[in-house]
């Protein structure tokens, strides 16, 4: 079983930045697509970003975050980024980490936007 555990939410000003990290707990993570749903309060969980396993892939985003946005993994860290740039108050979510090692999500980090 994989566990995922995120780090780096908080509260940051519009136009700000943020680096969001998920560590897997599993060696096989290299193997696996990695993503980053979001959900803000009253709506669906919707895809923010999405990596495949190897570098032939290229990432997937959602239309709301291309540009502000970039996802990356370091397979030897078991780790998967979120890198947030020019962040809106419509970015304000529970950012969760999915793996599709058993679709295993992890326990989510707030992301706040206000001024």
């Amino acid at each position: 079983q994989v566990h995922l555990v995120e780090s780096g939410g908080g509260l940051v000003k519009p136009g700000g930045s943020l680096r969001l990290s998920c560590v897997a707990s599993r060696t096989v993570f290299s193997s696996y697509l990695m993503g980053w749903y979001r959900q803000a309060p009253g709506k669906e969980r919707e895809l923010v970003a999405q990596i495949g396993s190897t570098s032939s892939s290229p990432p997937i985003y959602a239309d709301s975050v291309k540009g502000r946005f970039t996802i990356s993994r370091d397979n030897a860290k078991n780790t998967v980024y979120l890198q947030m740039n020019s962040l809106k108050p419509e970015d304000t979510a529970v950012y969760y980490c999915w793996s599709g090692a058993g679709n295993v999500w992890g326990q989510g980090t707030q992301v706040t936007v206000s001024s």
